[in-house]
C-alpha cells in the first residue's frame, strides 16, 4: 500500500481531486483546501495499492502537476482498512510484483551521483580487495563484495535504456567510469609504497593463491553468474522485497577485480591485469543486459496488465 501525497495549485485542483475519485482503487482520500502555501493550493493525500500508482501518477504527470506542484508516493508499512483490502483485490497483479517506475528512477538518480561517498566505498571496497589478494581470504574478497556501491549504477544503465532516460545512462556511466578509475588509481599508489618500504613482497603476489585465483580468470560462469545476479539485483530493486541484494553483491566479481589489477600492475603481472580487466568488463556488460532485459520484461508485463484493466473498466462503464 502506498499514500500519494499531492501539493496541487489552485487552477489544477479539481483536476487532480477528479484524478483520484475516478480511480476505484482509491481506499481513502483526503483533501485539505487551502492548506499549501507553496505552491498556493490545496493538499490531498490518497491511499493506493503498488499496482495502480503508475497510472495515477501519469495521470497526475499528463495534467501537469510536477511543474508547478509536488507528487510525494510513500510506502505504507502496517494498514489496517477493509477498504484497503478490498482496493487490493480489485487493483491487478500482486502489490509485491508491481513496479513503481517514478521511484525506480528517483532511486538510480539518487544513487548514482558521483560524490565523495560513493568514491570513498569504492576506494575503501577495492583496498579490502587488495588485501583479500594479498592474503588470499575469501572472507575478504566477499566484505569487498558487500562494501562496494557499484551495482546501482549499473542497474540504471539498464533501467535508463527501458525507460529512455540519456541523461540517467550518462551520469551511471560516469559515474561507474570515474569511481573505477579513481579507486584503481589509489589502490595502485597504495600497493606501489607498500612495495617500496618492504611491506609488500613479490611472492605475496606469486605463491598460490587458489581462494581468489578466480578473479583473473574469468571463464562462461562467471558471464552466467553475472546475468543471474543482474536479474535477481533489479528484482529486488524495483519489487518491495529488497532482500535479494546481499546475495547479488557476494556473486559478482567487480569490486575484487578492481582490485587485483591495481595490485597486479605494481608488480607488472600483466596477465593477471588483462584476466582482471576482462572480467571487469563480463561482470559489468552481464549485469547491465541481464538488468535490462528484466525490466523490459517487467515494462511489457505491466503494460499489458494496465491495458487489461482499462479494457475491463471499459466494458463494466458500457454495461452500466
Amino acid at each position: 500500500m502506498l499514500t500519494i501525497r499531492v501539493a496541487a495549485p489552485a487552477a489544477l485542483s479539481p483536476a487532480v481531486r477528479a484524478v483520484f475519485e475516478a480511480e476505484p482503487t482509491v481506499s481513502s482520500l483526503t483533501m485539505l483546501p487551502g492548506a499549501s502555501i507553496q505552491p498556493a493550493g490545496d493538499i490531498y493525500e490518497a491511499d493506493i495499492p503498488r499496482e495502480t500508482a503508475n497510472l495515477i501518477i501519469e495521470e497526475l504527470t499528463e495534467i501537469g502537476v510536477q511543474h508547478e506542484g509536488t507528487i510525494q508516493v510513500t510506502p505504507v508499512p502496517t494498514w489496517i482498512s477493509e477498504s484497503a483490502l478490498k482496493a487490493e483485490d480489485v487493483a491487478p497483479g500482486a502489490s509485491a510484483d508491481a513496479v513503481v517506475w517514478a521511484d525506480v528512477v528517483q532511486k538510480s538518480y539518487d544513487e548514482t551521483g558521483l560524490t565523495w561517498t560513493y568514491l570513498s566505498f569504492m576506494i575503501m571496497a577495492t583496498l579490502l580487495a587488495a588485501i583479500a589478494i594479498l592474503t588470499d581470504s575469501i572472507i575478504l574478497v566477499i566484505g569487498a563484495m558487500v562494501l562496494g556501491p557499484e551495482f546501482v549504477a549499473i542497474a540504471a544503465l539498464g533501467l535508463a535504456l527501458v525507460r529512455k532516460r540519456p541523461m540517467l545512462f550518462k551520469r551511471s556511466l560516469r559515474t561507474l567510469a570515474i569511481g573505477f578509475a579513481v579507486s584503481i588509481s589509489v589502490v595502485t599508489v597504495v600497493t606501489l609504497i607498500g612495495r617500496l618500504i618492504g611491506f609488500i613482497q613479490m611472492s605475496d603476489l606469486m605463491r598460490p593463491r587458489p581462494g581468489t585465483e578466480f578473479i583473473y580468470t574469468p571463464n562462461w560462469w562467471s558471464l552466467i553468474v553475472a546475468l543471474i545476479a543482474g536479474a535477481a539485483g533489479v528484482l529486488a530493486l524495483t519489487s518491495s522485497r529488497s532482500g535479494g541484494l546481499i546475495g547479488v553483491f557476494i556473486s559478482v566479481t567487480t569490486i575484487p577485480a578492481s582490485g587485483n589489477i591495481a595490485v597486479a600492475l605494481v608488480f607488472l603481472q600483466w596477465h593477471e591485469v588483462f584476466g582482471s580487466a576482462a572480467q571487469l568488463v563480463i561482470n559489468v556488460t552481464g549485469m547491465a543486459a541481464a538488468g535490462w532485459a528484466t525490466l523490459l520484461l517487467q515494462q511489457k508485463v505491466w503494460a499489458r496488465t494496465s491495458t487489461a484493466r482499462a479494457a475491463r473498466e471499459r466494458r463494466k462503464q458500457a454495461h452500466q
